[in-house]
């Protein structure tokens, strides 16, 4: 049987964020990853690193992506030495545009909530009118009512990011094996026998960063990873020359030239095709907000299930019962990114999870459950 020190299943953008930091540690650990047609939310990302709005209830969630997005230019220059690629990482600040008085009030409810829950740690942010916006962000359509602006948010381009990851985790050491999904983890004494089709391998240590599989895989080492359903749509249009002078949550151009459009969801289908009616919606708003969009054609849309839990923050865990298995899961891969490479992946290493981490622990599921 094949032995390992330490085994990261799944290798999506946080298990190859998780396998390149530790690499940069000096550890050479396995990567298993599953195939091509599997759900893969690395996939259906926006590749926003993105802070406003989030943490709304979860103070500590508010403040975890704030710091990341913080140390995302550390992590970005740190990837391009190692593997060579630059991500196209863009830190400009963001605008979430609002098509009505009702839809702007409620952005300003949860704004001013997360900043009174955070004691004003969070980032700062502008409720902007329709004036103001406009004299910001020119060719608005006139469906906008106004804005929430926020200098803390950024971008990068999702497929250099993963590619990077993977080159820079190849040239530390890491190993990566696709098409070995792990059907079951059995706890031994010296670790942890992983078994898939065709191989078995004992390994001392692992981490579960396999995305929706880590509902399935969680409960194998003493661990939980609620999750729920929800799934996302994409837009992609042609190419053209860059227009959009801002960023926002639903509409961004990527550094290549193509407009995203997206922020859909649906949780109450297992289906993974994408949706005419939905697609009609998202480019209907699109084209409200940017009126030139209308003369440009859509080339491709995609739709994939997010990693999301059941609250919608992070799951950081390791198990009480084996200590060597920690499990990584939420659906913010590209904005914790940094956090994952700098300072989750110290904490793994070093076998023990700190104190900062404790909250995203999924005991507390249980505790909302007994009370």
């Amino acid at each position: 049987m094949q032995e390992a020190d330490m085994t990261i299943i799944g290798g999506g953008l946080v298990g190859a964020s998780i396998a390149w930091g530790l690499a940069r540690s000096g550890m050479k650990p396995l990567v298993l990853d599953g195939s091509d047609l599997d759900l893969r939310a690395s996939r259906a990302n926006f590749a926003l690193v993105w802070v406003q709005g989030k943490g709304l209830h979860a103070p500590h969630y508010a403040l975890w992506s704030d710091r990341s997005a913080k140390m995302w230019p550390i992590m970005a220059e740190a990837l391009s030495q190692d593997s060579g690629i630059d991500v196209g990482l863009v830190q400009q600040g963001a605008f979430t545009f609002a098509l009505s008085d009702e839809e702007l009030e409620s952005f300003r409810v949860d704004m001013e909530c997360i900043a009174a829950e955070t004691a004003g740690r969070a980032p700062a942010f502008e409720v902007l009118t329709r004036e103001e916006t406009r004299d910001r962000v020119p060719h608005l359509g006139p469906d906008v009512v106004g804005s929430v602006y926020s200098a803390a948010d950024g971008h990068v381009n999702a497929l250099r990011l993963f590619h990077a990851l993977h080159i820079a985790m190849d040239r530390k050491g890491a190993s990566y094996r696709p098409n070995h999904k792990v059907n079951a983890i059995q706890p031994v004494a010296n670790g942890f026998i992983l078994q898939g089709d065709g191989f078995s391998i004992l390994s001392r240590k692992i981490v579960l960063a396999a995305g929706l599989d880590n509902e399935r895989l969680a409960p194998m080492v003493g661990l939980a990873c609620p999750l729920k359903r929800s799934k996302g749509q994409v837009l992609v249009t042609e190419k053209c020359k860059p227009f959009l002078p801002c960023l926002s949550p639903t509409i961004r151009q990527t550094d290549e030239g193509g407009i995203m459009i997206g922020d859909s969801e649906e949780t109450d289908t297992s289906n993974i095709a994408t949706s005419s009616d939905i697609s009609a919606v998202l480019a209907s708003r699109a084209i409200r907000i940017f009126p030139a969009l209308a003369d440009l054609n859509v080339v491709r849309s995609w739709s994939g299930f997010r990693v999301k839990t059941a609250d919608g923050v992070p799951i950081y865990d390791q198990s009480a019962y084996h200590p060597g298995a920690f499990l990584v899961a939420c659906h913010s891969g590209v904005t914790l990114a940094a956090n994952h490479s700098l300072i989750v992946t110290p904490q793994i290493a070093a076998s023990k999870l700190g104190e900062d981490l404790s909250p995203f622990s999924a005991r507390r599921f249980h505790a909302q459950q007994i009370a």
